[in-house]
Parts: structure tokens; C-alpha cells; sequence
């Protein structure tokens, strides 16, 4: 089947001496492999559409296993993220995340749009720290694994929740309170409730403590890899260029 749609590059591997097999995330067909022949060279007309984070507009042969990319025109191809090494980590870390959460062939067009978005609010300059810790969030409710921030996740009761139990999956009372679950700071609860509810493509700019934002990673962080199974490898890039910073 022959399809034309719009389309953000998650994943490429090289394969063989000029070839792509390129990963493209669609807001009509969902994650897509696609055989992207001569690529690798510089002067082939797929090679610019097959660069990681290239928005475009494809087409391609749909096949169960394994499509071909027969063209593609660059909608947007995010220079600033390109061309900034930071940036380019976050945004790895996003395509990665929505790599390894999704099942090739079932689209999500709420989680299209929201990744849409955040690539371009980074290209924008908006905070990216900020855009991975709404997006994380945002891809968890979507694959089931939303954590439970209204109530206490043992008793339900919604008084005095101070705490954030990664191996409950959510906040819990200081009745229920353990040494293994994590004192929350008042501003992390409020960010983790608003990044939930708030819609990336209407986020302006948002000021957070250093503090708050630490925690918000070491939460969602912790509870990906407890509850989802996963770890990424720009994630670790991303901590090696947090300490030159």
C-alpha cells in the first residue's frame, strides 16, 4: 500500500554501504520501519528526509514487516537542535522514550502532536529539561502506566501527601510513609500535577528551582525504569554533559 503522510524521524541505523533503515513516527500510521535505499550517500535525494528529528511530509510502501521510503520533502528540520549539542541530547532522549514505548503500526495522535510540539518548543529555546519532564508524563498515562499524584496509591485518602513511592506508582500519606519512598518538595507535587494536565503545544515560559527540577528527574526517572523496564542511552549522555555544565 502506498501511503503519504507527515512524519518525525525517531531512530536510524545504517545498513549495508549506502542504506537506512530509518524509524518514522506518524500521526496516521503510528511508528513505521522503512528501508531508505542509497540514503547514506550526501548527493541522494532521501539522504537530507532521513537525518534523526527531519518533520517532513513522506511517502513510502506500507508492508507489515518492513516499508520502503520512496520520497520525502523537509517540513522542518529543527537546525537549532541540530546545531546545538544539548539540545540535540534532549531531543535524542525524546525520540528514543518514544521509541522504546510504542508498537510499530499503532498510531497515537495525541502522543504525535505532543512530541511534535516538544521538539519544536526546544528548536524555540523553550527549557528542554522542562519539555522531557511534561512528555514523560504525557507518554506514561498513554502506555498505562500513569502514576497515581491525587491520592495516596494505598489508602486513597487525599490528606497530607508528602510522599512519592516509586514502587507503588504514586504518592502516598505520611500514614503509609516507608523509608524506601521519597519526601517530596512543595514545588515538585505542584510541577508533577500541572506537567500532567498542561498540553505541551501551550507551554510558555516556565521558571523552575535547580532543586525542583532535580527531583522531578530522579522521580520520573525512577519510576520509568521500575515500572516501564527501560533505560536509555541518551539518557546516560545526558548526564555525562550534565557535568560540564
Amino acid at each position: 500500500m502506498l501511503v503519504r503522510t507527515e512524519g518525525i524521524v525517531i531512530k536510524t541505523v545504517d545498513y549495508g554501504e549506502g542504506n537506512k533503515i530509518i524509524t518514522l513516527f506518524t500521526e496516521t500510521h503510528g511508528k513505521v520501519p522503512l528501508m531508505a535505499r542509497g540514503a547514506k550517500k550526501t548527493k541522494s535525494r532521501l539522504s537530507s528526509v532521513s537525518q534523526l528529528f527531519s518533520y517532513g511530509d513522506y511517502t513510502f510502501f506500507l508492508t507489515k514487516s518492513m516499508g520502503t521510503l520512496n520520497h520525502g520533502e523537509i517540513i522542518q528540520s529543527f537546525t537549532k537542535i541540530q546545531q546545538d549539542i544539548i539540545k540535540t541530547a534532549y531531543a535524542a532522549y525524546l525520540v528514543e522514550l518514544t521509541d522504546k514505548m510504542t508498537e510499530n503500526l499503532d498510531p497515537i495522535s495525541y502522543l504525535y502532536q505532543q512530541l511534535l510540539s516538544s521538539l519544536k518548543q526546544i528548536d524555540e529555546g523553550k527549557d528542554p529539561e522542562i519539555i522531557i519532564r511534561i512528555y514523560e508524563l504525557k507518554i506514561l498515562k498513554i502506555s498505562g502506566y500513569r502514576p497515581v499524584l491525587n491520592q495516596c496509591v494505598l489508602c486513597h485518602s487525599v490528606d497530607n501527601l508528602t510522599r512519592f513511592s516509586i514502587v507503588h506508582g504514586g504518592v502516598i500519606c505520611d500514614h503509609h510513609s516507608d523509608d524506601s519512598s521519597i519526601v517530596l518538595q512543595e514545588g515538585t507535587m505542584k510541577m508533577l500535577r500541572l506537567f500532567e494536565k498542561i498540553d505541551i503545544r501551550r507551554i510558555g515560559n516556565t521558571n523552575v528551582k535547580a532543586s525542583t527540577k532535580s527531583q522531578l528527574q530522579y522521580v520520573l526517572r525512577s519510576f520509568i525504569e521500575h515500572h516501564v523496564g527501560i533505560q536509555l542511552k541518551s539518557q546516560n549522555f545526558l548526564d555525562q554533559l550534565k557535568q560540564f555544565e
